[in-house]
């Protein structure tokens, strides 16, 4: 069952926990055969509804609840977090343009010898043509942040929606002589169960994330200790940790990161290890 809730951009990368919280608690406490005894056609309608993907981190090193249960994203072939019975993180990175960033968080991706999977829009691969290449070349995946960055969620025609994925598809084509692998990523997280379905539909895995923090301002970053209070006591097992690759605390802070995460016993795994 869908849970239908608004939240802001603060709110999706875990602030009003206590909302999300009290949400949470009401959906674990009602039993399996009630709820489906109890959905509606109105609750099915509000799942079309929904806007923003939102997180709760009720327990330190636990993986958070989100405002869609990782089951019920299964049935669409999504997902916001890996098995979490593993000690596996999942990097990805949301890239709308380049900022000069892009080359150091490659570099230390390589030097730890971890995957990553770069989200990219339209003009990206028309900007940055080289590290596109370059991320292709070092073994990484390139996802699906749409053609234009929209409110996908926004998009009820089927043709438009598969639009802003195949032009995307058809750039990086161009670009590297090869089929673009089938992850998307919704912009700003703002999607519908429509969406998800229309996404399977065409071969897509949905993507979300478990951990991020409020990294893409480019003109008030935070600082090295602030990003460390944030990404390292809610890391857990099969994290998928969005990053955004404009900033440029991630690029000077991400050698030390991996460092430090690999310090906590952790691995880092690709995309299609999460899928498979």
């Amino acid at each position: 069952m869908f849970i239908t809730i608004t939240r802001d951009t603060l709110c999706r990368v875990g602030a009003g926990a206590g909302v999300c919280a009290l949400l949470a608690a009401l959906f674990f406490l009602l039993p399996p055969e009630e709820e489906r005894a109890t959905q509606t056609a109105a609750e099915a309608q509000a799942a079309a509804s929904i806007s923003d993907w939102g997180l709760s981190f009720q327990t330190s090193g636990e993986p958070p609840v989100g405002n869609v249960p990782a089951e019920a994203l299964r049935q669409w072939n999504a997902w916001y977090v890996g098995d979490s019975s593993e000690k596996k993180i999942y990097l990805t990175f949301d890239a709308g343009y380049e900022n000069g960033y892009t080359a150091d968080i490659l570099d230390a991706l390589k030097k730890h010898n971890a995957p990553a999977c770069f989200f990219l829009v339209g003009n990206y691969i028309d900007t940055a043509p080289e590290l596109v290449q370059r991320m292709v070349d070092e073994g990484h995946i390139v996802g699906n942040h749409t053609l234009h960055h929209p409110d996908m969620s926004s998009i009820a025609d089927k043709d438009a929606f598969a639009a802003e994925l195949r032009g995307l598809e058809e750039k990086f084509t161009a670009l590297t002589g090869q089929p673009m692998q089938k992850f998307y990523r919704p912009p700003q997280g703002k999607f519908s169960e429509e969406n998800l379905k229309q996404a399977q539909e065409l071969g897509y895995t949905t993507v979300f994330w478990s951990l991020a923090y409020v990294d893409w301002y480019t003109d008030n970053q935070p600082t090295d200790e602030h990003a460390f209070s944030k990404l390292l006591p809610r890391i857990h097992n099969g994290a998928i940790v969005l990053l955004h690759s404009t900033s440029e605390t991630n690029a000077r802070i991400l050698d030390e990161l991996l460092t430090r995460w690999e310090q906590a016993g952790y691995t880092f795994g690709s995309l299609t290890e999460l899928t498979a």
